[in-house]
């Protein structure tokens, strides 16, 4: 029988990203959300022409990673279309007028402890009104609807919602499955990620969840944030309202 020294040990096929979604499931979910953020602060520091090209690039790159890990994912599911294009519409509507009602009640701010305050900034005045705007809004209208509902919904739902529940053995816990402190604890963490509407964030997480409760499938997430995107950016330049951008 062969004797192998510790450099010479066969490895598993596949090099390093399969070795590594191998012995660390979290690291293939939670990884393409950490890129995104990583590459999130890079459109604020390039001149406003490279903007677009900074955007189109993180979103290259986020599901770049997704595809390197694909073989460590769970199955997507079924699409589930009426549910993701109806539910969509429905929660993209509920996260305008639900932060509208917050305003008005006075709890439309910052998150409450989260340093800095609530700016609304008209992208226009940056970008000026012809094609550099229309460059930069179609790119992110684009990546809010491809890459940001794809590596969100691996951290938050296939993730988050099943370490809650079960931390050094998540992989372990089926998709969907329901307690109260997994179904509120993701939803009261969303206020991190969207500290301006955190107020709505806690009832769109809430709804996500349901329906992910319901359909158990990657799939219907990944198409119900994309169109719920699609329809509050088109509800922001329709009404020509900067909150949501």
């Amino acid at each position: 029988m062969p004797q192998f020294g510790k450099d010479d040990a066969p490895r598993e096929p596949g090099g390093y990203i399969a070795r590594l979604g191998s012995a660390r499931p979290d690291v293939a979910l939670f990884a393409p959300l950490m890129v995104y953020i990583a590459l999130l602060g890079l459109a604020s520091t390039v001149p406003p022409t490279w903007r677009p090209a900074a955007i189109a690039v993180r979103g290259v790159v986020s599901l770049a990673v997704v595809w390197a890990f694909r073989r460590h994912l769970p199955p997507w599911g079924q699409p589930h279309w009426p549910i993701a294009i109806f539910g969509g519409a429905v929660v993209a509507w509920g996260w305008v007028v639900g932060q509208h009602a917050f305003d008005q009640l006075g709890l439309g701010g910052r998150l409450p402890l989260m340093p800095g305050e609530k700016i609304v900034v008209d992208p226009r005045d940056a970008l000026g009104a012809a094609r550099l705007f229309w460059a930069t809004w179609s790119l992110r209208l684009l990546v809010a609807c491809t890459a940001v509902p794809v590596v969100e919904e691996l951290f938050w739902r296939v993730f988050l919602l099943r370490a809650l529940i079960n931390w050094h053995d998540f992989d372990r816990v089926p998709l969907g499955r329901f307690t109260w402190f997994s179904f509120l604890g993701t939803a009261a963490i969303s206020t991190l990620q969207h500290p301006d509407n955190w107020g709505v964030s806690v009832l769109c997480w809430m709804a996500f969840n349901g329906v992910f409760y319901w359909t158990r499938s990657i799939l219907c997430l990944v198409l119900l944030h994309g169109m719920t995107n699609l329809v509050l950016y088109l509800i922001t330049l329709r009404v020509d309202d900067w909150t949501f951008f």
